[in-house]
């Protein structure tokens, strides 16, 4: 199943569809895309039985607004788990790779208020002139564990989503030295969309720790990155267990597996340089695309002016 959350035309409500046959199958604005997948009532399989047989209204896709899946996630964690992308990163910076990459998977947390829809434009960070696009996997928890095993994680899935994790890479540098992590360096937008994709859409394709699945970036119609789920060093499950520990994670709740190798012109220009690879300027158009997962486009804006602390 592949399931989108949008702008009916028909009240300018927020509804969830069904994507049958290239086209929206939308369902009771009373049944939001969060509450069918955490089995609050009408169930995910409940609600696209329906959405196929009587849906509320049939729209283009092509024609209304989509928004993120879920448009505002209790939390989001974002990990770094494709050791390429790391090490090469790393290597390029001249900087040390850290063995704690290899003892456990790391994450943060981003900003639930910062998620926009798969075709939203996105303001540049305040203050940054080093704009970045991240090409990511988002997976959407569908059902709440706490201390999960590698053996039941992936059952606590509800679906994956495309997601960019937009980044103010001299922001970030800034607060790195800190020590307390990501902050206003990616606290400005996360794109998710266009679909919400059930696990078993994409099972066939499951490959070494990941999925045979190419991942590509294009700015202004160029192609910057190529990459390839397969080619993740932390599985997704691994990502569950490790987010679960101690805690419990919700459905709705996002996890990100960080930027596939190549996905993002931090590594592309720290590799081949930045002339080449030159960070994001406004009026710039990105298109990200995961195959089966869809696409994320976005035009950079200027971003606001930084308010004087005092």
């Amino acid at each position: 199943m592949r399931w989108a959350t949008y702008v009916s035309p028909q009240d300018g409500g927020r509804r969830c569809g069904l994507l049958v046959e290239d086209k929206l199958h939308g369902i009771d604005p009373g049944h939001q895309l969060i509450h069918l997948i955490g089995g609050e009532g009408t169930s995910l399989d409940e609600a696209a039985a329906a959405a196929s047989s009587s849906p509320d209204e049939v729209v283009d896709p092509g024609s209304v607004e989509l928004l993120a899946p879920i448009p505002t996630p209790p939390s989001v964690r974002d990990f770094m788990a494709f050791e390429n992308h790391y090490v090469d990163t790393r290597n390029a910076l001249d900087l040390k790779v850290e063995p704690i990459f290899y003892e456990q998977p790391c994450f943060y947390f981003s900003n639930p208020a910062a998620v926009v829809g798969p075709r939203s434009d996105v303001r540049s960070a305040p203050g940054t002139s080093q704009f970045d696009y991240e090409l990511e996997i988002g997976v959407i928890i569908g059902r709440a564990g706490t201390d999960l095993s590698p053996a039941e994680a992936e059952s606590h899935i509800a679906g994956y989503c495309l997601l960019c994790d937009w980044s103010a890479r001299d922001l970030q540098a800034k607060e790195g030295r800190f020590g307390t992590g990501p902050a206003k360096g990616k606290d400005t937008a996360t794109s998710l969309g266009p679909w919400l994709v059930t696990p078993d859409e994409i099972a066939p394709y499951r490959h070494l720790r990941g999925y045979d699945l190419e991942m590509t970036a294009f700015v202004n119609g160029k192609k910057y990155s190529a990459g390839n789920w397969s080619s993740i060093y932390w599985s997704v499950s691994q990502l569950l267990v490790f987010a679960s520990r101690g805690t419990e994670l919700r459905p709705g709740d996002v996890i990100g597996t960080g930027t596939v190798g190549t996905g993002s012109i931090l590594e592309l220009s720290a590799v081949h340089g930045q002339d080449r690879y030159p960070w994001l300027a406004v009026g710039d158009e990105v298109a990200l695309a995961v195959d089966l997962l869809g696409e994320i486009r976005a035009t950079v804006l200027p971003g606001s002016t930084p308010m004087p602390l005092d």
